[in-house]
């Protein structure tokens, strides 16, 4: 990841600030459905703050959809194939990636209609969700929050990692997710999410945060 200067904040300021930037960002691809990613550990919490900045851009008048990769995990006989703790099956194949393109990606390209699907698929009943579609107006903002979003080449048009250190994510890691640990690792020695990212957050401290915004 190299040298990167960060700035103290609160969670607050960073979810103002980012909606904020947010309000003015125009796709690249001419789609107007702006598309953000909060990539990060289950640890690192990173569905908080799309939460937390989808609330500030609710109170700017803005709409904004977040979906979590969780809602879209695979079942649970292909999730387990391999055994319920192993690493490299949760790294490479426990997210339906083809059911986020399909539902989610699809329909906010520059031709697509909109129509999103928050979820799909819940792990603790292994059923589907049954959720109904949501559709997203032009200029609304989807925020995606999940780990490993960054090796699979989605068409985000920024992305905002939320790093922990090895020593933070381990202790903040649930003993039951402990296994999960080396996926972490390999993303980080395969990918280098902090400099992949656009913006990084440092979260080691969850009272401290801190960003290179």
């Amino acid at each position: 990841m190299g040298s990167v200067r960060l700035e103290a904040i609160t969670w607050e300021r960073l979810g103002d600030l980012l909606a904020d930037r947010l309000l003015d960002l125009k796709p690249e691809d001419g789609s107007p459905w702006p598309r953000i990613a909060f990539d990060g550990a289950p640890a690192a919490r990173p569905g908080e703050l799309a939460h937390r900045v989808s609330e500030a851009l609710r109170t700017r008048g803005r709409t904004s959809l977040v979906v979590g990769t969780e809602g879209f995990l695979r079942p649970a006989s292909l999730r387990f194939e391999y055994g319920h703790q192993d690493a490299d099956s949760y790294y490479d194949s426990w997210f339906d990636t083809g059911a986020l393109w399909r539902e989610v990606f699809g329909p906010l390209e520059s031709d697509g209609d909109g129509r999103v699907l928050p979820d799909l698929w819940d792990p603790v009943s292994d059923r589907a969700t049954r959720s109904p579609y949501v559709q997203l107006p032009p200029g609304g903002i989807l925020l995606m929050h999940g780990p490993f979003l960054l090796r699979h080449w989605f068409p985000f048009d920024l992305s905002v990692h939320v790093l922990l250190s090895p020593g933070a994510l381990r202790r903040r890691s649930p003993e039951a997710e402990q296994w999960t640990l080396p996926a972490f690792a390999r993303y980080e020695a395969e990918v280098d999410p902090g400099a992949t990212a656009d913006l990084m957050v440092r979260a080691d401290d969850p009272r401290h945060p801190a960003w290179n915004g």
